[in-house]
């Protein structure tokens, strides 16, 4: 073994040994508050790849999109039939088409609580399967624009079961949220195709 490969060994064994002392001090067993932030593209990907994460150990997951466009998008094409998830889209209020603050609010508050009836335990007859995983897809645009109350959200995010995993994406995050989520991961718009003249495409962009 040359001595560049025994440096390289050396290296490696001891990112090995400072990634083993820190799995073996992680003992803790709840669900995890994420937020997944920034300019750039792939905040809602990343949510719906953990999502098929987790489907793929047999649990159940909810997701409800505060934003609806004008485009069917392929994540609720693959997944509204699925039969662990419950998939539900923000009705006719909210879109980057229509600016009307009384009926984007209204949208926005019959959405905040079908997202309540996951992060509340019920035992009503009509409660919703118990699920390990919630989706609050561009929920951040509801707070910024004064749709939603963030303390009041951040208070029933931090009271929800202790096992629940939710993920919430969007540009920006109240602060609030930021207090109490667990991990927090900011996607950087360094470049973006749409910018060097390319068009949406189906299946990258939605």
């Amino acid at each position: 073994m040359t001595a560049l490969e025994n440096s390289y060994q050396r290296r490696m064994l001891k990112k090995k040994q400072i990634i083993d002392e820190r799995v073996a001090q992680a003992t803790t067993e709840r669900g995890v508050l994420i937020l997944l932030k920034g300019n750039g593209k792939g905040k809602s990907s990343s949510a719906f790849g953990t999502m098929v994460r987790a489907l793929g150990h047999g649990q159940r997951a909810a997701v409800i999109q505060f934003i609806k466009g004008t485009r069917e998008t392929g994540e609720h094409l693959f997944f509204k039939d699925h039969p662990n998830v419950d998939f539900h889209v923000m009705g006719h209020g909210f879109s980057w088409e229509t600016r009307d603050p009384e009926r984007e609010a209204e949208a926005a508050r019959q959405a905040w609580q079908m997202a309540c009836r996951y992060l509340i335990p019920s035992t009503a007859s009509d409660a919703p399967h118990p699920v390990q995983l919630v989706i609050l897809d561009e929920l951040s645009y509801m707070l910024k624009y004064g749709y939603l109350d963030a303390q009041e959200v951040a208070d029933v995010l931090a009271a929800r079961p202790p096992a629940l995993n939710v993920i919430v994406t969007g540009r920006t995050m109240a602060l609030p949220l930021q207090e109490i989520a667990d991990t927090i991961s900011v996607i950087q718009d360094e470049r973006h195709a749409f910018r060097l003249g390319v068009k949406a495409q189906a299946g990258i962009e939605f």
